[in-house]
């Protein structure tokens, strides 16, 4: 089991350190928050392995409490990106 989550923990941590790479070099709002949502989802990952491996059940409404969240953010975003591609331009 030890091998299982060395391996889960050493690529969630690759997959958290490209993410944030993305959020501070993302050329576009959009990319930074492609890159917000999968950090997300490999946070999400981390808690539900260290879940696994541990035996807790407690660790369930942090999970639900985490995806929620991020689901929010990115609709939210995307609702603001859809605004501001829908508004009328000044230049036209």
């Amino acid at each position: 089991m030890i091998p299982v989550a060395v391996a889960c923990a050493s690529m969630l941590a690759v997959t958290g350190v490209l993410c944030l790479v993305r959020i501070v070099r993302g050329p576009t709002m959009l990319d930074r928050t492609v890159a917000a949502a999968v950090f997300v989802a490999a946070c999400l990952s981390a808690v539900g392995v260290e879940a696994a491996i541990a035996g807790h059940v407690d660790t369930a409404p942090v999970l639900l409490a985490l995806a929620l969240v991020g689901f929010l953010g990115s609709v939210s975003i995307a609702r603001f990106a859809a605004r501001d591609i829908d508004a009328p331009r000044e230049d036209a």
